[in-house]
């Protein structure tokens, strides 16, 4: 699988009241979603780590440390970056939140709204201009 740049990829739990949000707040961002249910798709290692790379964290803190599944298999163990990244390719359900890529880059919604981070219209509204800035 390879990430196409104009296409917003979205790989969440759709059973989830995130995963639902999120998906939404996606469709405000780009009309070509990819939208990949993460307990019917497993990532491979290899595309780990291009997320993890985009993402600027490290596979540990894409993890729910308080699901069970966590404590009973990872939970004090010590892992190299390959062993990380197999731990994500084999339970994904561990993830803490849905990710979304788009145009190279990606982010971890831990808020449905986070999604809007990869959307360069959303940021531009945002800006104030000097000029229309209210200053005390």
């Amino acid at each position: 699988m390879q990430f196409h740049p104009n296409e917003l990829l979205i790989y969440f739990d759709p059973a989830t009241p995130t995963g639902k949000k999120t998906l939404a707040y996606g469709s405000s961002i780009s009309n070509n979603q990819n939208a990949l249910n993460w307990n019917k798709v497993k990532l491979t290692a290899t595309l780990w780590k291009e997320v993890v790379n985009l993402l600027g964290l490290r596979p540990k803190d894409l993890l729910n440390r308080s699901h069970p599944e966590y404590q009973a298999k990872v939970r004090g163990g010590t892992f190299n970056m390959t062993g990380w990244l197999e731990i994500l390719a084999k339970n994904p359900q561990l993830l803490r939140a849905p990710i979304a890529i788009y145009r190279n880059k990606a982010v971890l919604c831990i808020r449905p709204q986070d999604i809007l981070k990869l959307d360069e219209n959303h940021n531009r509204m945002r800006k104030v201009l000097p000029h229309l800035r209210h200053t005390v």
